[in-house]
């Protein structure tokens, strides 16, 4: 990662937040840092790393609980200050088409590791590693983070910024992700 771009204020329905993008590598899709107005950064910062997700975060796709993930992390740090790190890896890290092509397999019986290693990838592609880097530019320490998922606690571990708590995300199921979020929990380890 290169290091920041540009930054810009954003208010949004939630609140107001400050939007700083930086280098993925790839121009037209940078990574995201969404830090709350009243955050403070010298403390233990709470924090959400997100990897993108269009169909959930812009459509409200009720294949999975992603963008229902986004708003209630977003809520979370409006609230009590902190930053949703937006990672540019959609589908898990194998890109929208893929992901679609991955959705069509589920269709017809995989889960969603079943699926992406079909397509030749592995279960989940995603680097957390962007994230990391954009917790060391803003010079944070310490953080709780939001999360159900223990990769991306243990992604943190041996960073330099220390874990001080994970707070779960809940998300309401519905009858289209009951076995998303099932393989979630049973493949991934996610703490559902």
């Amino acid at each position: 990662m290169e290091g920041k771009l540009v930054s810009a204020n954003i208010p949004t329905q939630v609140g107001k937040f400050t939007m700083h993008a930086f280098d993925s590598g790839r121009p037209e899709l940078p990574h995201l840092a969404l830090v709350a107005e009243n955050t403070k950064l010298d403390g233990v910062v709470d924090i959400r790393i997100h990897s993108e997700c269009l169909t959930g975060d812009v459509f409200g796709s009720l294949r999975c609980d992603c963008g229902e993930q986004l708003q209630a992390a977003m809520k979370h740090v409006e609230a009590n200050g902190g930053i949703i790190i937006y990672l540019r890896q959609e589908g898990r890290g194998i890109g929208l088409v893929n992901k679609l092509k991955a959705y069509n397999l589920q269709d017809k019986g995989m889960d969603t590791a079943e699926a992406n290693i079909a397509l030749g990838f592995h279960a989940d592609e995603r680097d957390f590693t962007p994230a990391i880097d954009i917790l060391h530019f803003f010079q944070i320490k310490k953080v709780r983070i939001l999360t159900n998922n223990p990769e991306k606690f243990e992604a943190l571990m041996g960073s330099g910024i220390e874990v001080v708590e994970r707070i779960a995300l809940t998300t309401p199921k519905h009858a289209e992700n009951q076995f998303y979020l099932e393989t979630k929990r049973k493949v991934f380890g996610h703490h559902l």
